[in-house]
């Protein structure tokens, strides 16, 4: 039975339809993905989902009291002033009895008194592990000062912060419009954990496809006012909307021969012959509504010329930079060359736009200096950047650079041939700035930065906001990019297809630089971490080893000196194992068989483990 569903829904804005005749149910358990192009009516359809007002017809239904927790992606804070007004709910006694405690304890001479009366109270409520998931979750989200007034906030702290009191909250339905906007790549990987677990009942918008793939096991597609529902995860959906997609350009190929015969018959027949012909003339009608407006999707065309690039193109030398006592950047050098594709990775707050803003002159370092090759055109897509007036129309943002855009071979084209290629219909293109959804003014952001012909291109979080088919389009445009790529994204999926190798910015001003994408990255983390555990024991077991045995007892039996003989034929199999393992893992891309080799990996070095200890043993007994 659904908890939720959809009955005959359907909802327009300014008597535009976005969608019509929606039915279909959410049961509890379910993980389910929303997708669809940038105006589909995502948002509005979680939006309904999660009652924040009224379809035009149709209704929503929920089983009997369930409580939904809706992520939205402009978050409202209803009048709260602080971050613990807004966290901690009034008619919830469990949170606030925590803020009272936690509150209490950060003054200097706290009342003793009011510190056991609170305890004894967390205690009977059975609060202490609730209060250790509260300072989890406001830790991870790099949320630490609770009397910070939330006006003084950015945008990407209100997002966390609000996803923060959605994930404290508990609700019994998540429903998520863009959760990994503003989160940095390690906060991601731990949401994916705490949403996995517990039997979750999760609908969610979200253009990560990694997070998606990993999260959902359903996906819901909205498509031309229409819903599809594809019972499997990411990887599964894109399988059968491919199978989908190319029969419906058959049926369509197959529609269109066979009105053009019917358009003949039309233009031949009699008119005498008319009456006889009504079902035919019927049919015809039906088909050719079939067929309008079916036509192959448009697509992105991301072709636009680069800069001849010379042979010096950057060069960073012994560059250091510190903010208010804090080091970002200690004594780095990096000489960039042709071909470079680098993914610039750390936690939040670790300098990366710093460092963006140094390599391109708009800051000066404190030391050391960046020499620019004559040749090298930067273009810089950054947050900062996304500032238009807004009372302007969109055609003339783009009049303003060009008139005429030189593509890569060679021919012009004109400013509006360009936003048509960038999806952008006439009645858009002469529409003011204003209008534009938040995805459509990153998009028109993008062509800003493409239309300069950069040779030196830096997109510092490209991804947000942006539908997965503009994404794909982007890839391939960037994959086949000649000039030098430097990409800060919290998508993987977009650091493993397009870098072959990292920046790490590890939060003491150190930058490591990493030959190889994000997923080989993660495998040699993960490897370490298995390697300090493993020398860990070692050491545990050094210390708590037992006296040694007698002479008597050193004795080895003849079972033992055949065990031994075995070991000696197992341990040298068993490294073999692990080294192809490590090969595997080194040439593979996807990242659930990743995963799948990284288990593997690891009980395979445990055995291994398990019986150079054994050998160790029988060893010393000869």
């Amino acid at each position: 039975m659904s908890i939720i569903s959809a009955e005959q829904l359907g909802h327009a804005y300014n008597d535009q339809w976005l969608f019509k005749n929606l039915t279909f149910g959410i049961q509890q358990g379910q993980r389910v993905a929303l997708v669809g192009v940038n105006g589909a009516g995502k948002s509005t359809l979680l939006k309904l989902l999660a009652e924040r007002f009224k379809p035009t017809e149709g209704k929503v239904v929920k089983a009997k009291d369930i409580k939904f927790g809706y992520l939205e992606q402009d978050p409202q804070f209803d009048g709260a002033a602080t971050i613990s007004d807004f966290i901690f709910s009034l008619n919830n006694r469990q949170q606030q009895v925590i803020r009272e405690y936690e509150e209490l304890l950060e003054q200097d001479n706290p009342d003793i008194d009011l510190v056991n009366k609170l305890t004894e109270e967390i205690s009977s409520l059975d609060a202490w592990e609730y209060e250790h998931n509260i300072k989890t979750i406001l830790g991870r989200l790099g949320i630490s000062n609770l009397h910070q007034n939330i006006s003084t906030l950015s945008g990407g702290q209100k997002k966390r912060l609000s996803l923060a009191k959605l994930l404290i909250d508990e609700p019994d339905v998540y429903v998520l419009d863009e959760p990994t906007n503003h989160l940095d790549i390690d906060t991601i990987e731990w949401l994916e954990k705490f949403l996995t677990t517990g039997g979750k009942t999760i609908l969610m918008v979200t253009h990560d496809r990694y997070f998606l793939d990993n999260i959902c096991n359903e996906i819901i597609e909205l498509d031309n006012g229409n819903v599809f529902t594809y019972k499997g995860k990411y990887a599964y959906y894109l399988e059968k909307k491919a199978e989908k997609d190319a029969i419906d350009e058959a049926t369509l190929a197959k529609n269109k021969n066979l009105l053009k015969k019917e358009l003949e018959w039309m233009r031949r027949m009699p008119q005498a012959r008319a009456t006889k012909s009504k079902a035919r003339k019927d049919a015809f009608y039906e088909l050719e509504d079939k067929t309008k407006g079916k036509n192959k999707k448009e697509t992105i065309a991301l072709d636009v010329k680069v800069s001849r690039q010379g042979n010096k193109i950057l060069e960073v030398e012994h560059i250091s930079k510190t903010f208010n006592e804090q080091e970002i950047i200690k004594d780095f050098s990096y000489t960039f060359k042709k071909g470079d594709k680098i993914g610039l990775t750390g936690k939040n707050g670790t300098g990366k736009s710093t460092f963006l803003n140094i390599i391109t002159g708009e800051l000066n370092p404190d030391s050391g200096k960046v020499e620019k090759g004559e040749t090298t055109v930067f273009g810089y897509y950054h947050q900062s950047g996304l500032s238009f007036n807004e009372s302007e129309r969109v055609i003339d943002v783009v009049k303003n650079i060009a008139e005429y855009i030189t593509l890569a071979d060679g021919s012009t084209i004109s400013a509006s041939q360009l936003l048509t290629l960038f999806l952008f219909p006439p009645k858009k293109q002469h529409g003011f700035v204003s209008l534009l959804s938040g995805g459509e003014k990153k998009r028109l952001h993008l062509m800003k930065v493409l239309i300069k012909n950069p040779n030196f291109l830096i997109l510092d979080e490209p991804t947000n906001d942006l539908d997965i088919d503009t994404l794909n389009v982007l890839e391939e445009f960037l994959e086949k990019f000649p000039g030098v790529l430097v990409l800060v994204s919290h998508d993987r999926y977009l650091v493993d297809k397009l870098t072959d190798q990292l920046f790490i910015l590890e939060g003491n001003g150190s930058i490591k630089i990493f030959n190889g994408n994000y997923s080989f990255y993660r495998a040699e983390q993960e490897e370490i971490k298995i390697l300090e555990k493993e020398e860990q024991k070692r050491k545990e077991k050094q210390i708590a080893a037992p006296t040694p045995i007698t002479d008597k007892k050193n004795k080895i039996s003849y079972k033992e000196k055949i065990e031994l003989d075995n070991l000696n034929n197992e341990i040298p199999a068993i490294e073999e194992k692990i080294k192809r393992l490590e090969q595997e893992l080194n040439n593979q891309a996807d990242l659930e068989k990743i995963n799948e080799i990284i288990k593997v990996l690891e009980d395979t070095k445990k055995k291994l483990e398990e019986k150079s200890n054994r050998w160790l043993e029988l060893s010393e007994l000869i």
